[in-house]
């Protein structure tokens, strides 16, 4: 049985292929990013989950993407981890660039995006994936994203700039005692989760102005420091995914048309994709 996964720092889906390369069940955790959650809890997460404990000496192969492995030390946290749990698995950890470039553009050249709980960005040449800066994550870049967004909502909130009656409908909805937020902010496992959490908030409310506003100027970012830096040519394919993107399409493809660029597709969530991808690509 193979196992493969998408994993981002709020959920991770994971779908088993049985020995025809038929899909045997398909399952959801919480998010396994190794660069801000405990080995602990990473672990957790995994043995917690019936459905893949059942089959834990049955599987061969692990294909793990996830968020936070673009650097050695977190990839060798949770292949580790991995392999101490199924243990007759062989185990491949990487980035989850590498899953959105599999899912969206196969072997052809594009700039592929991801606006999810995080975001990144990458040129995909057809063979090699090419970064222009390493990611820093939720504290100091992620723009767009969906804790980007939720800071910038606490931030109006708590400095009387959110409007009055999106304050109060924010208010209703989210527990806003101060000491609850730094709890959740500074004691507790994904901060970065915590703060995308508040980014809902905007789906429901997106045809507010003061919601169109902030996402449009979180979409100028993005393109200023993750697209327009690759200095490709308008008419190169681009692809996002993750829900920012998928829920506020509209936006996103108006911010991509003031730099004469035209979004070729949008995904919500990967994993069916890089399953295909694997099926046609990958000997699994």
């Amino acid at each position: 049985m193979i196992l493969i996964t998408d994993g981002g720092s709020t959920k991770v889906d994971w779908i088993a292929l049985d020995s025809n390369k038929e899909e045997a069940f398909r399952v959801r955790t919480l998010g396994l990013n190794p660069a801000v959650v405990s080995e602990e809890e990473l672990r957790n997460r995994i043995v917690n989950m019936f459905q893949l404990m059942s089959v834990k000496e049955a599987v061969t192969e692990i294909h793990f993407y996830g968020a936070g492995c673009g650097t050695p030390k977190p990839v060798e946290i949770l292949k580790s981890l991995l392999k101490s749990i199924f243990i007759n698995a062989q185990v491949t950890v990487s980035e989850d660039m590498l899953a959105a470039v599999y899912a969206v553009s196969g072997a052809n050249p594009a700039l592929v995006c991801i606006l999810g709980t995080g975001s990144n960005s990458c040129y995909f040449d057809g063979k090699n994936i090419e970064m222009k800066t390493a990611s820093l994550g939720y504290t100091l870049m992620d723009e767009a994203s969906g804790n980007y967004f939720g800071k910038r909502l606490l931030r109006d909130y708590y400095y009387d700039k959110m409007p009055k009656p999106i304050a109060a409908k924010f208010k209703a909805q989210f527990d806003l005692d101060i000491d609850t937020v730094k709890f959740n902010l500074y004691r507790q496992s994904n901060p970065n989760m915590y703060l995308a959490s508040f980014a809902k908030f905007m789906f429901e409310f997106k045809e507010e102005k003061y919601i169109k506003r902030i996402i449009k100027k979180g979409f100028l970012t993005f393109f200023k420091y993750r697209i327009l830096p690759f200095q490709k040519p308008t008419d190169t394919p681009i692809y996002f995914i993750g829900s920012i993107a998928f829920y506020f399409r509209e936006i996103l493809e108006k911010v991509a048309a003031k730099y004469s660029m035209e979004i070729t597709d949008i995904i919500q969530r990967p994993i069916d994709n890089l399953v295909a991808y694997h099926k046609e690509k990958v000997n699994v």
